[in-house]
């Protein structure tokens, strides 16, 4: 009997090559979207990286987010959709439209295309920026039940692109699924190896404290998960009856400060002790900063934010296991430096 079809959206992205990886290795067929059919080679480096010797079972079909285009061919036959692919975000955007339109709109592209071609269920890859942005005063780990709060000032136009886009997801299923079934991953920040000199934005963090290019680091907490358990829990929620209609936050339960994962890195990589910072910057350069650097808008907005998280969900619900925070930020290095794309010198 021949496996069932597996539709990955955004098959170049850090976490969907990890998925599509872990579906491969499970005996799926997979059919990954790419915006540029020039983007196979690097997908089939990555996953050669990733240990993968056979692609019989992967194709790939040229689409777009932002256009309705081939949709309905990618959705040909698949009996589930992982929609892991989001637009780029500029972070140099005029309007937060820029932002939030085309994360809405290709969220409900997708699942009107599954829906019209009786895909059984979809897990969205969404984020923990819906989940914790415009709360303040808290002081007990989020959950699934929590929702980032849009009212709230300065909200970083990425959270709430993906808090809406999010809330349009759900919105679908309940009004226009036709028995559709929806599950949500919302990760941290997504740590773990690396296929590629070609990695994702999350893990410039690693890269930029190993390269020594910050001689000092935010007042910035964030949890933190290894890619590969990100895919293993989407693969979860694909399968799992109890899944649908659930969301999952992606997290280990830890939380770091930007200062101790540059003591993880140095504990593990002695070699690059010297190049890793020692000090805090102040809030109020960052700030001032900001006013002039769009990059470090998002990081101004969550300076000394309460950042605690509860996998408790997952792991009661799915059985899910995921590795420390160590571990995942240990790995992100560790490949960054076989790939070469860090040196201690």
């Amino acid at each position: 009997m021949k496996k069932e079809l597996v539709v990955v959206t955004g098959g170049s992205g850090f976490i969907a090559i990890h998925i599509i990886l872990q579906l491969l290795k499970q005996g799926y067929r997979v059919r990954t979207t790419v915006r540029s059919l020039k983007k196979i080679n690097l997908i089939k480096e990555m996953l050669t990286t990733g240990g993968l010797t056979d692609f019989t079972n992967l194709d790939f079909v040229e689409a777009d987010l932002t256009h309705d285009h081939g949709w309905a061919a990618v959705m040909q036959g698949a009996t589930y959709v992982i929609h892991v692919a989001s637009p780029t975000p500029t972070l140099n955007f005029k309007n937060e439209s820029e932002m939030i339109r085309p994360a809405v709109d290709g969220v409900v592209r997708v699942l009107t295309a599954a829906r019209d071609a009786k895909v059984k269920r979809v897990v969205l890859t969404s984020a923990y920026g819906a989940v914790f942005a415009g709360h303040k005063h808290r002081d007990t780990p989020y959950t699934e039940r929590d929702w980032s709060n849009l009212a709230a000032k300065n909200i970083h136009p990425y959270q709430k692109s993906k808090t809406l886009a999010e809330h349009a997801a759900w919105d679908f299923i309940a009004r226009e699924g036709h028995g559709m079934t929806l599950a949500t991953v919302n990760p941290v920040a997504v740590m773990g190896p690396v296929l590629s000199a070609d990695y994702s934005h999350s893990n410039n963090q690693i890269q930029q404290l190993l390269a020594g290019q910050l001689k000092a680091v935010p007042r910035v907490d964030s949890g933190y998960v290894d890619v590969r358990d990100v895919a293993s829990l989407h693969l979860l929620a694909m399968t799992a009856p109890q899944a649908a209609g659930e969301r999952f936050l992606a997290t280990t339960g830890e939380t770091l400060s930007m200062l101790e994962v540059a003591t993880i890195l140095r504990h593990h990589f002695p070699d690059f002790a010297a190049k890793l910072p020692t000090k805090i910057i102040p809030d109020p350069l960052i700030k001032v900063a900001a006013l002039a650097d769009p990059m470090l808008r998002m990081v101004a907005s969550l300076l000394g934010v309460y950042a605690e998280t509860s996998n408790a969900k997952a792991v009661s619900m799915l059985n899910w296991q995921p590795r420390s925070a160590e571990t995942a930020i240990v790995a992100t290095a560790q490949s960054m430096i076989d790939l070469g794309i860090v040196k201690a010198d």
